[in-house]
């Protein structure tokens, strides 16, 4: 079973894990990760998070096949939210279900380093002083991190080629120039 929704409402978490495993006695493993908007330093406001609906759903879609072909999961579910959300709020969801967790574990950070990296969402900054801030880039952290699944693939290894990944980063770079300008309130 495959879910994948970008949505503006909250998710939660039991309900989603619930879906993902009811009625299967042959998932042995469940991993979940959360992510929160955050507020290090008491500046943001609120982050706005943009997407293009259809092309978001499909990439990730695309991204959630190739860890199936990866790891032998028994199911998978992503969310993603888009619109304003303030510190503390939800952001994501990725829950991954498998036999043994070690596939559920690794596959949930495949996902999670491809959502923070490549997938196609713009986050915005909403400063506490009621001023727009920047445009959220993706750290050089979790660059490093999502190049661990680029390693040269060995037989079986299970790992993104180079050229996967060269194909990842063109994408994202054509959707990061198709970003709306600041003056607009939306994808064009």
């Amino acid at each position: 079973m495959r879910t994948i929704r970008v949505q503006t409402v909250d998710f939660d978490i039991e309900a989603e894990v619930g879906a993902l495993t009811r009625g299967r006695a042959d998932i042995g493993a469940v991993v979940t990760f959360t992510g929160l908007c955050r507020d290090e330093d008491g500046r943001l406001a609120a982050l706005e998070l943009e997407h293009y609906p259809g092309m978001a759903e499909a990439e990730i879609a695309r991204v959630a096949a190739e860890a199936e072909a990866r790891w032998p999961l028994l199911g998978l579910t992503v969310v993603h939210r888009s619109g304003r959300l303030e510190p503390g709020e939800q952001i994501v969801l990725v829950a991954t279900a498998s036999r043994h967790r070690e596939a559920a574990f690794e596959a949930a950070a495949f996902l999670m380093d491809y959502l923070k990296t490549r997938a196609p969402f713009w986050k915005k900054e909403h400063l506490a002083d009621g001023s727009c801030g920047e445009w959220v880039a993706a750290k050089g952290e979790d660059d490093a991190a999502a190049e661990r699944w680029a390693a040269p693939a060995s037989a079986g290894s299970g790992r993104t080629s180079s050229a996967e990944v060269a194909t990842f980063s063109r994408r994202r770079e054509k959707a990061a120039a198709k970003r709306p300008d600041e003056g607009q309130t939306g994808p064009s």
